[in-house]
C-alpha cells in the first residue's frame, strides 16, 4: 500500500512509481516482469515466456488530434503476445472502461499493411493482449467475491463460451491478499507477499528462497542506490504521501458529505469533490499538473478547469 513512509526503510516502497518502474519498466531488470508474469500465468494454463521486449508506452490514436494512452509498462514477447502492466493505486468511477480503453491501443497498434496485386489488404490475425492490473484497493467487494484475489475475464457468448482469446484482463486486488509468511503456498503467493511487504521488510524473507528474489531485494535496497536514484525515490516518496494525503481528505469530505446528505450516492459525491478541491489547492501551490494526475487520477483536462 502506498502509505507515508521515508527514505529511511532498508528496501523501497513497491507502490511508488520510481519502484515499479525500476523493478518492472527496465531493461536491466526485465527478469523481473518474466518471472512475475510467468508466475501469473501459470494460473491460466498458458506458455511460459522467455523474453519480453518493451514497447513505446505513450500510445495515440489515428492522429495526433486523437486522446492518448500512457501505458505504466508495455512490452510484447518474441510471439508477439503484448502484456500493458498497470500499478493502480486509487479506485476510478469507470476503471473498467478505462482498461478497455487501454486494451483497444494494443489491438490497433498490431493492424498491418501490405500490398497484394497492388491493393492493401491484411487479413486481421491477432496476438494476444493481456492487460494486467496491479490494483492497491478492492475493485468488487461483495460477498461472494471478499476472499476472490485475482480475476480473469476474456470475450464469452452467451453459452459462457470463450468468443475469442486475444483479449485478456487480469486484475489483482492486493488488499485481498493477506497472507503471512508462513503461509505462502505458491510462487505467486511468493510474488505478491514481497510486492505488498516490500517497504516495511528489514530483511529478505526466509521463504522466499529462489534466486530471483535475492536479486529482488538487492535491487529494493536503497543505501545502493546513486545519489540521483536516491533524490528521485525520496521525490516519488514524496508524492506518494502527498497522494496519501489526498485520498484521505477526499474520503474525510465524502463521510462529511455523505452524512449531510444520509445517502451512499452523498458519500461518493463528497470523495469525488474532496479530490477536486484538494486537486485545486495543489494546482494553486504549483504542483506540475501531470503529478497531480497521477496522484489524483483527473485528468490533465480536468485539473487544468479547475
Amino acid at each position: 500500500m502506498c502509505i507515508p513512509g521515508t527514505a529511511m526503510s532498508r528496501y523501497i516502497n513497491f507502490y511508488t512509481d520510481f519502484a515499479f518502474k525500476k523493478f518492472f519498466g527496465t531493461e536491466a531488470n526485465k527478469e523481473f516482469l518474466i518471472s512475475f508474469l510467468n508466475a501469473l500465468l501459470e494460473l491460466e494454463g498458458e506458455k511460459e515466456i522467455a523474453d519480453l521486449t518493451y514497447l513505446n508506452t505513450e500510445q495515440l490514436g489515428f492522429s495526433n488530434n486523437e486522446r492518448r494512452a500512457v501505458y505504466d509498462v508495455y512490452c510484447t514477447t518474441k510471439e508477439g503476445e503484448r502484456f500493458i502492466v498497470e500499478m493502480q493505486k486509487a479506485k476510478q468511477e469507470n476503471f473498467r472502461d478505462r482498461a478497455l480503453y487501454y486494451s483497444a491501443f494494443a489491438i490497433q497498434d498490431q493492424g498491418q499493411k501490405g500490398t497484394k496485386n497492388n491493393t492493401v489488404y491484411w487479413d486481421y490475425k491477432l496476438s494476444p493482449v493481456y492487460v494486467v492490473g496491479i490494483l492497491d484497493f478492492v475493485m468488487d467487494d461483495s460477498p461472494e467475491k471478499v476472499n476472490h484475489l485475482i480475476t480473469k475475464v476474456q470475450l464469452k457468448d452467451d453459452l459462457n463460451e470463450v468468443f475469442n482469446r486475444n483479449l485478456n484482463f487480469i486484475f489483482i486486488e492486493m488488499p485481498k491478499f493477506r497472507k503471512e509468511e508462513s503461509e505462502l503456498e505458491t510462487f505467486m503467493d511468493k510474488w505478491l507477499y514481497a510486492i505488498k511487504n516490500l517497504g516495511k521488510l528489514d530483511d529478505k524473507p526466509t521463504a522466499l528462497t529462489e534466486a530471483i528474489f535475492k536479486r529482488f531485494f538487492e535491487v529494493a535496497e536503497i543505501a545502493a542506490f546513486s545519489k540521483t536514484e536516491r533524490y528521485d525515490y525520496e521525490e516519488n516518496l514524496k508524492n506518494c504521501n502527498d497522494w496519501f494525503s489526498v485520498m484521505n481528505t477526499a474520503k474525510k469530505d465524502g463521510l462529511e458529505e455523505g452524512e449531510a446528505i444520509g445517502i451512499e450516492k452523498g458519500r461518493v459525491e463528497g470523495e469525488a469533490i474532496g479530490i477536486l478541491k484538494t486537486a485545486k489547492k495543489m494546482k494553486e501551490e504549483g504542483l506540475d499538473v501531470n503529478v497531480i494526475s497521477k496522484l489524483t487520477n483527473l485528468s490533465i483536462d480536468e485539473i487544468e478547469k479547475l
